[in-house]
């Protein structure tokens, strides 16, 4: 049976819909997965309207056997994170194939080639268009849902990634806390001690009309917590409006909470209601009457996600960790939260440590794969 793989016309809709589609027929059975939103991989695929092809590129393949789609990969080009990292790297995202090495060694060559034809040296991934996108390959923990926009997929990728000649090259950790988890009372008297003697506040939020206006710093805080984390680029105005967009799909403002230092922000917790159930029973697709379904999840669900947490550097070893640990307990006790998921920990940073601190037990790992393509 002959293999091809093509690469797709992203202006059709006929190939992007097949490129769409792929996931759902090879996770329908699969309990824990939870479909991506459609309409944000659609925009993904759009060269006239997602910022990231105002500075980058990138395309789609898709792996067909007598007529049957069999595996698909994106293959991105970042040149700004390129040019800022004196780098020339390659991504692959958005991999999906049926369990055969053939499809995956095929899928790759062509994405490969495709990264050779520009000059670049080494391919890295799963790593996606913009600061914020789902990171990783999962390797552990496939009995567990992912955390919403997080990356999910069957036991066997890492097997047909590795045969394709890829090494790992860093993992994330995400860490499960029963909404029952008390921090030491050690911890908690730091940070009562820190907020009195430093001047720290909690800012929170009451509704997402004063969320929204408080964006674009939020956006700009990531630019300067994540400066030095391997995956950082900075991020344009044109990015930065579609990331804000997405955290405000799907936030609840009592749950996103900043320290302040005065006017200046010297850390962060950013905690989102688990809708996963919700967008399981949308399919993925919010209109027309999807957004229905994760409305009812954002209001019933018994999880939250700790998607985001970081101290801005004039502020570290000045007990604002302490702060965000007692925080993150009235978040998730507060909100009645029976379960959290602290998502994509970095093993080199001190993250891991503060998981473990609050009582944290690892239970899922993503991998990022290299290879070298010279």
């Amino acid at each position: 049976m002959t293999l091809n793989i093509t690469l797709i016309d992203a202006t059709s809709r006929r190939d992007v819909n097949r490129f769409i589609e792929l996931p759902f027929r090879l996770y329908e059975n699969c309990v824990p997965w939870v479909p991506p939103l459609v309409d944000d991989t659609k925009l993904m695929l759009n060269r006239r309207k997602y910022p990231f092809y105002q500075h980058s590129d990138a395309d789609f393949f898709l792996a067909e056997r007598n007529g049957r789609t069999v595996g698909r990969i994106a293959v991105l080009e970042n040149r700004h994170y390129n040019a800022h990292r004196g780098s020339h790297t390659a991504f692959f995202y958005l991999f999906d194939a049926e369990d055969d090495a053939e499809v995956g060694q095929a899928l790759f060559a062509a994405a490969e080639d495709w990264a050779r034809g520009r000059n670049l040296t080494k391919m890295v991934g799963a790593k996606g268009f913009l600061q914020g996108d789902g990171i990783g390959i999962l390797v552990d923990g496939f009995e567990h849902h992912p955390a919403v926009g997080i990356p999910y997929n069957h036991p066997y990728y890492a097997t047909l990634i590795e045969s394709a000649g890829y090494r790992r090259q860093r993992d994330f950790y995400s860490a499960y806390l029963p909404g029952s988890t008390d921090i030491p009372e050690r911890v908690r008297g730091i940070a009562e001690k820190m907020m009195a003697r430093r001047g720290f506040v909690i800012k929170t939020f009451t509704n997402k009309k004063e969320l929204a206006a408080w964006v674009p710093r939020i956006v700009q805080l990531y630019n300067d917590a994540f400066v030095d984390n391997w995956e950082y680029n900075p991020v344009t105005d044109a990015e930065a409006k579609v990331i804000g967009e997405r955290l405000l799909a799907i936030a609840d403002p009592k749950l996103i909470k900043l320290v302040m230092k005065g006017d200046a922000i010297a850390g962060f917790l950013f905690g989102f209601p688990d809708i996963s159930e919700g967008i399981r029973q949308a399919r993925g697709r919010i209109w027309p009457i999807g957004w229905l379904w994760l409305l009812r999840a954002m209001r019933r669900t018994k999880w939250i996600n700790l998607n985001g947490a970081g101290i801005l550097a004039p502020y570290r070893g000045l007990g604002v960790n302490a702060i965000l640990y007692a925080e993150m307990e009235k978040t998730i006790q507060s909100g009645g939260f029976e379960h959290a998921d602290i998502v994509q920990i970095e093993e080199s940073v001190l993250t891991l440590a503060d998981a473990r601190t609050m009582g944290g037990e690892i239970y899922k790992t993503h991998r990022i794969y290299e290879k070298d393509l010279i």
